[in-house]
């Protein structure tokens, strides 16, 4: 079974064999285009033309979150929701949420292979990769479940992503864009602005977050082309922290709502993209009282998630904190090592870092967010990923950045050290640099998403 697929699974299962056979498909991993998937959709019947009123999230940070606000606020509606995100974290099937009454659920597994055979019946051995099946598989299974909502979350840039073949939209998001994947997207903020700009649709609402000023320049530029309205996020809406409060405001009033309930302050952003994109769809009928349960049900995790039980968390002193977020680029270091210094601010204590990344990243960038704010880093492979730095080539970034660093065999391993080298105060440790070695801390703690 490929790496990148397991994830630490116990044991292999029926759809596992499904995911490696389609991984054989084609010879990439990444090749950004429409047409193999556009063509096994017609062969399927073209579910993408069946699908429930649809909003796409692009973005190079905080999709992932963007749409768990999203789910929230709309399942506090008493809407059902599908959602569709990437990559897992433990199981594959966490990409697949099937919308129902009370609150959706991961695709189970009888479902998952059901599907899989149809898709894979329909494919007939033609060149296809992982990404562009499984997202068929997903539109399939979207389809034909009832919905009130679908969440479809970008895999990677957005213009020639396998999501962006639905006929229609009922909102575009778009989240911060920064440097990230540029081997596929372009080497600048404008190339890559445009690419995430593609899923942009004529007459349809797009809802950009903050941007740096040379994305939101190629955003607005590719919106006029297609004749896109956009509610720019600084602009024509605001999101801030008022007295312990999340203020929205926007030309149809403002909103005085409670923190959301996932931790950092770019979370304020992330909600705020969200409440922007409901209240650009009025017809979705999601009110102030539905904004507000969401931000204080929302679950992301892997994003700043505390570990509070479970084995690893077991690992540490009494007193310590154990925290996992999946950042793994310099704009996502530095939102991570802010939401860090707030909580030394609130409630100081040394801070110690397990770090696992992948040799696509810029390891540099990352890391350098963390001078002079954590005490240690242990570099960790990450099992789970053929693309993952050595722990060496980690701990050499780390010094690079003014971090004093060791390298470790595992995860266990560093906490086991961070233990023995706790003093008086009990540590802050985060596990952090890849969704991967988030998903293996998750499945090692016994906490897996659910």
């Amino acid at each position: 079974m490929s790496a990148q697929l397991q994830r630490d699974e116990p044991e292999l299962n029926a759809s596992d064999a499904f995911l490696e056979r389609f991984v054989a498909l084609h010879p990439k991993e990444i090749d950004l285009s429409l047409g193999r998937v556009e063509a096994l959709l017609a062969k399927l019947g073209h579910p993408e033309r069946a699908l429930p009123p649809t909003i796409q999230i692009a973005g190079t940070n905080g999709k992932g979150s963007t749409t768990a606000f999203l789910r929230a606020m709309l399942e506090a509606a008493g809407k059902r929701v599908h959602v569709y995100t990437s990559p897992h974290l433990v199981r594959f099937h966490e990409r697949i949420r099937l919308g129902a009454d009370g609150g959706g659920v991961f695709v189970d597994e009888d479902r998952l292979v059901e599907t899989f055979r149809e898709v894979e019946a329909a494919n007939a051995g033609e060149p296809i990769t992982l990404f562009e099946i499984t997202t068929a598989a997903a539109l399939l299974l979207f389809a034909r479940t009832p919905a009130d909502v679908l969440l479809l979350e970008v895999g990677l840039g957005g213009r020639y992503d396998a999501t962006n073949v639905t006929p229609s939209a009922v909102a575009s998001v778009i989240t911060p864009v920064s440097l990230d994947h540029q081997k596929f997207l372009g080497e600048n903020l404008t190339a890559i602005a445009y690419e995430k700009a593609g899923i942009l649709r004529s007459l349809t609402p797009g809802v950009i977050a903050r941007q740096d000023g040379e994305a939101l320049a190629s955003i607005e530029r590719e919106a006029a082309r297609v004749g896109a309205p956009l509610a720019i996020g600084g602009q024509d809406w605001q999101a801030r922290e008022e007295r312990g409060r999340l203020v929205f405001e926007d030309g149809d009033g403002l909103l005085d709502l409670p923190l959301p309930r996932l931790v950092g302050r770019h979370q304020i952003d992330n909600a705020g993209a969200a409440i922007a994109a409901l209240r650009a769809v009025p017809a979705l009928g999601v009110d102030a009282a539905a904004i507000e349960k969401g931000l204080g049900s929302v679950n992301w995790p892997g994003r700043m998630q505390r570990l509070a039980h479970g084995r690893l968390a077991a690992m540490l002193p009494e007193g310590s904190e154990l925290w996992v977020d999946g950042g793994h680029n310099p704009d996502g270091g530095r939102a991570v090592a802010a939401t860090l210094a707030e909580l030394d601010e609130r409630s100081p204590k040394p801070i110690v870092m397990v770090v696992g990344m992948l040799n696509t990243k810029d390891s540099d960038g990352f890391l350098e967010a963390f001078a002079g704010l954590a005490g240690r880093v242990y570099g960790v492979p990450i099992a789970s990923s053929a693309a993952a730095r050595t722990p060496q080539e980690v701990a050499e970034a780390s010094e690079r950045a003014g971090l004093a660093t060791e390298v470790c065999a595992s995860i266990e391993e560093a906490l086991a050290k961070a233990a023995r080298a706790s003093g008086p105060v009990a540590p802050r440790v985060l596990i952090t640099g890849s969704l991967y070695l988030a998903g293996e801390a998750l499945a090692a703690n016994g906490t897996p998403p659910h």
